[in-house]
């Protein structure tokens, strides 16, 4: 990738690195982590105060959206529409400390992607409506289902909210739309409790226990999955996409809750916050700091020396946080008035991809097992 080495001594250093870790990493053993940090402890505090708070958190959110969902489909109108579209952003704004735990059950049965893939499809949500007859399970399904989904029947189902409402109140389909209004908040609410169930059941000890380090450890696994969220869903898909970073030209429809058209730098704003305190190891809700990633490179750095990384990396996160700040509530509108600000929020999330995907996994011999396609 570009930007990754500025000059030649630090492609060698990535290149001994390479050859150095690769017997570990490809083996599916328990080998032991090449240091004598509690891997344990801090697997411990990730399940315990991180992932399962955020995932029940996120399963109440979508109980009470499913609540106001099932008062809106039985008697449409503007106070129904407007407390399930409050509920829709709640659970969104949570979707944001979730999402990047794609492990165990997440992982298996595709939950992401039954969960946030956008742009939309509207040709194949309307198609389903008019169908009355559809799998919201299938990847076919993957660009008409979830929070994007949603984003478009409570907010592009009309010009006007009086527009939206005839759609499900007097529409000569409007029990096809009420129906798969329905079906998808339903869906969305099934697969969280699934995901959240098998952490609670089962998972949740077997990942706490795989303390090794090798390519299917769990420090291992999840540093992947947490630097890929950040270089694809957040860098890529809320800020570079719809910026044009990796077309000809911008894509505004490619945004993030395009339909809403207010909340797409809060969301983005939601999802850095996630990602920075899951580095600290800020416990989700009010709860402690506990032992993160930022406490293991501190502990790799007083046994070897070298660059204070976490400082580095939380210094990169402010400064993207503050240039994020300065856009339009709705990226569409900012990308149609100065799409250079769009461009340089990307710059500065980049900057964090060199420092997580190189220096920080060095310091930790952790290998990246996924190729990143962008060209950047």
């Amino acid at each position: 990738m570009k930007k990754l080495f500025k000059n030649s001594w630090k492609a060698l250093l990535m290149a001994v690195f390479l050859v150095g870790c690769s017997s570990s990493s490809d083996s599916d053993g328990g080998d032991e982590a090449t240091d004598q940090f509690d891997r344990q402890a801090m697997l411990t505090h990730w399940a315990d105060n991180i992932i399962i708070p955020a995932l029940e958190d996120l399963e109440s959110d979508l109980s009470s959206l499913q609540a106001a969902k099932d008062a809106f489909v039985a008697a449409p109108d503007q106070a129904g529409l407007d407390n399930l579209r409050a509920a829709w952003l709640e659970a969104y704004q949570t979707w944001q400390y979730a999402e990047m735990f794609n492990i165990g059950r997440a992982e298996s049965i595709l939950y992401n992607f039954q969960m946030n893939v956008y742009p939309v499809n509207v040709a194949d949500i309307q198609g389903n409506i008019a169908s009355g007859s559809y799998d919201l399970s299938s990847v076919n399904n993957h660009d008409a289902v979830g929070f994007p989904a949603l984003d478009f029947m409570l907010f592009g189902t009309g010009n006007s909210d009086s527009e939206i409402l005839v759609q499900y109140t007097t529409a000569a389909d409007a029990e096809g739309y009420r129906n798969y209004l329905s079906d998808l908040t339903n869906r969305m609410l099934e697969l969280t409790s699934e995901v959240l169930s098998d952490w609670k059941s089962q998972y949740r000890d077997s990942f706490v226990s795989n303390t090794g380090n090798t390519a299917t450890a769990s420090v291992n696994k999840l540093t992947n999955d947490y630097i890929y969220y950040y270089e694809r869903a957040l860098r890529a898909n809320k800020v570079g996409i719809p910026a044009g970073v990796f077309s000809l030209d911008p894509l505004p429809d490619r945004v993030e809750a395009y339909y809403n058209k207010e909340v797409s730098k809060a969301l983005a704003l939601v999802a850095l916050d996630a990602v920075q305190d899951f580095f600290n190891g800020k416990s989700y809700g009010t709860g402690p700091v506990g032992t993160g990633f930022s406490a293991y490179l501190d502990y790799l750095r007083t046994l070897h020396g070298g660059e204070d990384i976490s400082a580095l990396i939380n210094t990169q996160f402010n400064a993207a946080r503050t240039q994020m700040e300065t856009l339009d509530n709705n990226f569409a509108s900012q990308i149609a008035t100065d799409n250079s600000m769009m461009t340089k929020t990307y710059d500065e999330l980049q900057k964090a991809v060199v420092l997580l995907k190189v220096d920080m996994v060095q310091a930790m011999n952790i290998t990246i097992d996924y190729v990143d396609a962008d060209g950047d």
